[in-house]
Order: structure tokens, then C-alpha cells, then sequence
């Protein structure tokens, strides 16, 4: 599927390699074999991205919105042509299940599409003026040359989420992917040349991320930056943007709770708690990662969830029925061992799993676990886990239990299970979360917002709402006899 050496470079509507033919290897994260090199590229290649970009804007700003949209729209339509063959890549390069990849590759598609629909709707206003001598509208217009730096965790859809309503608004864009999971963004690269993007509008450079991440700090064409990442290299850009000034967009850690009431249903809340907690191995930033459920139905709760995780399999994803793959890496596999082994220190109790998984494979495979009697001052109550752990505590009153949710500094996502109308409305708005799951933890969609708060970002992804993270509103007062 792969050649030695993938072209991996993407600049001015051209495949490059690298002046010092430096290159990176891409590995199966379920065997840790070799799939390919790509090419590490550094400042040069960055600043060649950056010029190209700029270059591209004036023309590409002023299409209609209908133009930019058909593109997006073929783009949309070529993704899912080869959705199968794109979720294989996938699965190869990042280890998630291949339905999951699948599923992924659909909703990228989804964004595409969504924001071919928003280019025709960036709408003005205009301003009744309290004088009669002057007309006040208010014009969007496009921020410029936008730099995007995605995840390994989704190498497709969050690519998508950010180029789609970027691209739509008129920007042009600089895209760095994750070192890990470089394939599918070269996929996504190659769709938006069958699709008849301009030259210079999306470019793709991989490589070296400080270098890369340097040149769109530091380089003034540079007029926003969106980023999915962790905490730490979130609140780094934003120091290092003040100097230009630079607008953000950042989609940070979370530390997602779920709270299980008593009314709830017992077995629809179980299944959807696993689909939360271990899809992608738990290496999602809206996972469930801690689990309060009320005390009277704490016993039969855990039983079925425990029942429901027992069935599930382990594998290379793309193996037939798996459901949950490998941890992307050595450092991950590492972390889960280290909050398991400091829950059980402080009194935590394994009711399921806890330990690597014995198989034929290479990869970071770890079994999916459970812990009982976990307390606050356990690493895994509050530090992002990224795995496959699930810590479980008893609550008894509703104040208690949302004091407890909200006692984190992210504000991500956050899950409620109950049959109660009053109280899902009453919670859902006590809770500190930009995203709050009501009998649902599947959130993320193209036509809604994503986003968080506190130290889980700044703006929204997603929705009409993504749209104005790559728009500037310019005021215009009009002067009239």
C-alpha cells in the first residue's frame, strides 16, 4: 500500500521532498512495524508553506462562497468514494478498530460537506443607526493565512474540522499533522487536488513539530493558529502568539465525568459509559474518565458494565470484531500503568483487568479496566488518563456529585445519565463543561459546536459556529447627506 519513502510534502499545489533528505518513520502502533518514511520537514519547508499561502489569498478570498464551496463539496464526495480504503490507512497508522476509522472517515466527509453548505452564509449585518446621517453595516471577511496543527488520536476528522470551515471562509491554510499519523493527512492533501483547489490554498508540511510550530508563531503572514492538542502546548502558543498578536483557536485535555443517577437506565447507560470510556483504547480528549454513580444502584451498575467490557475483544484493528486496538505508544502504555498502579496503592480496587495485554503482538496493547473504590486524591480522578481505565465512585446527593464534577481546571465534556426531564436540564446547566451529554456521549457532529472551557480551550469547532473562528467582522460607518 506504501512506498519506502512517502511524498509527504504538499506546498503550492506540488509533491516535495526535503533539501537534506531528512525523514521520519510511521510505524503500526498493533505490530510496530515500518509502513513507510516520510519527510522531516523544518523551518524551510514551513516558511516555503507560510509564502505559498499568503501568496494564494488575495485570490482565493475574493471567489464567492459558492466557489469555494463546490470545491469542498467534490472533496467531500471523493472522501467518501474511498472511505474504505481511507479507513484502512487509517486503522494502519493510528491502531483504532477499523469501523471506528470507518466512522471517522464519514463524519470527515460530514465536515467537508457541512462547511460547503456555510460558505454561502456568511452573512453580514446591518446596524439601524441612532443617526439619521449615517448607515452602519458590519462585513465579514476572511482572517488570512491559517496554521493547523491536528492530533494523532483522529488523523482525519479533526484535519477536517479545521481546513473545512477555514477553506470556507476564505483563508488559506498551513497544515502540520501529528509525527504519528502523517498517512492520512496526505490522503486528505491528495482529495483536495482531485477536487481543484487552487495552488497554495492547503498546504501540508510534516516533520520536525518545535521547528514547524516556530515558523507559524513567528511568522506574521500567520494570522491564526488552531491547534487539538494537550493543555500544556496549548497555554505554550498562546505565550508565544502574543507577540503578533495572533488569533487562537484551541481544542485542549478534558476530564470528562459521567454521572449515573438512580433513575437512569441501568443497561442503556452501561453500554453507552463503554462506548464512551474505551472507544479508540480511551484515547479520546471527551472520554469518560471519571464515573460517579449513585450508591443505590452502584452494585448492579458496575456489574453490567463489567459484564459489557468482559465481552469485549482485543486486537490489531483490523481484525474482524475488535473493539478496542493498541495504545499509540510506548509513553501512553506507561501512563495508564502509572495511574493503575497509584490508584491501587491508595486503596483502589481492580474489578476488572489492570494489566497489559498478554498477546502475539508487538503494539501497546492494554486490557480494558475498571476500579472500584477510587478517591479524589487518586491520579486517575484528576489527571487525563488517554487509556483504557475507568475509575468508579459512589455519589448520594445531586449537589455533591456536581461539586465534584466540576472540581477540575478542564471543562471540556461532561455526561448525564437520567430519565428525569427537570434534572437533565437542571444539571446540564450547573455543570462547567462546553459540552454536556444527556443520555448521549457521541457529541461530536458536524452541524453542532465543540469546544470547551477553562483550560480546555478557546473557541468552537464545528456547527455555523466554526465558521467565526476564520472570519474577522469589520465595522463600516457611512457618512450620508
Amino acid at each position: 500500500m506504501f512506498d519506502k519513502l512517502t511524498k509527504s510534502i504538499f506546498i503550492n499545489g506540488e509533491w516535495k521532498d526535503v533539501d537534506d533528505q531528512k525523514t521520519e518513520t510511521v510505524y503500526n502502533p498493533a505490530t510496530l512495524e515500518t509502513i513507510t518514511e516520510v519527510a522531516l520537514g523544518a523551518t524551510a519547508e514551513a516558511d516555503e508553506a507560510i509564502e505559498a499561502a499568503s501568496n494564494a489569498f488575495p485570490q482565493w478570498s475574493t471567489m464567492t462562497g459558492r466557489e469555494r464551496g463546490s470545491i469542498l463539496y467534490k472533496a467531500s464526495q471523493l472522501m467518501l468514494e474511498d472511505a474504505d480504503r481511507l479507513a484502512k490507512i487509517l486503522t494502519i497508522e493510528q491502531g483504532k478498530p477499523l469501523a471506528e476509522a470507518l466512522g471517522e472517515i464519514k463524519i470527515s466527509a460530514n465536515y467537508l460537506l457541512w462547511y460547503a453548505e456555510e460558505a454561502s452564509r456568511a452573512y453580514g449585518e446591518v446596524i439601524p443607526s441612532s443617526n439619521k446621517s449615517k448607515r452602519l453595516l458590519v462585513i465579514p471577511q476572511p482572517v488570512g493565512v491559517v496554521g493547523a496543527i491536528t492530533p494523532w488520536n483522529f488523523p482525519s476528522s479533526m484535519i477536517t474540522r479545521k481546513i473545512g470551515p477555514a477553506l470556507a471562509a476564505g483563508c488559506t491554510v498551513v497544515l502540520k499533522p501529528a509525527s504519528e499519523t502523517p498517512l492520512s493527512a496526505i490522503e486528505i492533501m491528495k482529495i483536495m487536488e482531485r477536487a481543484g483547489i487552487p495552488n497554495g490554498v492547503v498546504n501540508l508540511v510534516t516533520g520536525d513539530a518545535q521547528a514547524i510550530g516556530q515558523s507559524l508563531l513567528t511568522n506574521k503572514a500567520v494570522r491564526l493558529i488552531t491547534f487539538t492538542g494537550s493543555t500544556g502546548v496549548g497555554k505554550y502558543l498562546m505565550r508565544e502568539s502574543a507577540e503578533h498578536v495572533k488569533k487562537l483557536s484551541l481544542e485542549l485535555g478534558g476530564h470528562a465525568p459521567s454521572i449515573v443517577y438512580a433513575d437512569a437506565d441501568i443497561d442503556k447507560a452501561a453500554t453507552l459509559v463503554l462506548g464512551s470510556k474505551f472507544r479508540n483504547a480511551g484515547q479520546t480528549c471527551i472520554c469518560t474518565n471519571r464515573l460517579y454513580v449513585h450508591e443505590s444502584i452502584a452494585e448492579e451498575f458496575t456489574a453490567a458494565l463489567t459484564e459489557k467490557v468482559k465481552q469485549m475483544k482485543l486486537g490489531s484493528g483490523l481484525e474482524d470484531g475488535v473493539e478496542i486496538g493498541p495504545l499509540i505508544n510506548e509513553k501512553a502504555s506507561e501512563k495508564v500503568k502509572s495511574h493503575i498502579e497509584d490508584a491501587v496503592n491508595r486503596g483502589a480496587k481492580i474489578a476488572y483487568g489492570g494489566d497489559a495485554w498478554d498477546c502475539d503482538l508487538d503494539g501497546y496493547f492494554y486490557n480494558p479496566t475498571i476500579l472500584a473504590n477510587t478517591t479524589d486524591d487518586m491520579l486517575v480522578m484528576h489527571e487525563e488518563t488517554f487509556g483504557p481505565v475507568l475509575p468508579i465512585q459512589t455519589f448520594n446527593e445531586e449537589d455533591e456529585v456536581i461539586k465534584k464534577a466540576n472540581d477540575t481546571d478542564y471543562g471540556l465534556a461532561a455526561y448525564l445519565f437520567t430519565e428525569n426531564t427537570n434534572r437533565a436540564i437542571r444539571v446540564s446547566e450547573q455543570l462547567e463543561y462546553g459540552i454536556i451529554g444527556i443520555n448521549d456521549v457521541y457529541p461530536a457532529i458536524a452541524e453542532g459546536p465543540f469546544g470547551g472551557i477553562k483550560q480546555s480551550g478557546v473557541g468552537k469547532e464545528g456547527g455555523h459556529h466554526g465558521m467565526d473562528e476564520f472570519l474577522e467582522k469589520k465595522f463600516v460607518s457611512i457618512g450620508i447627506e
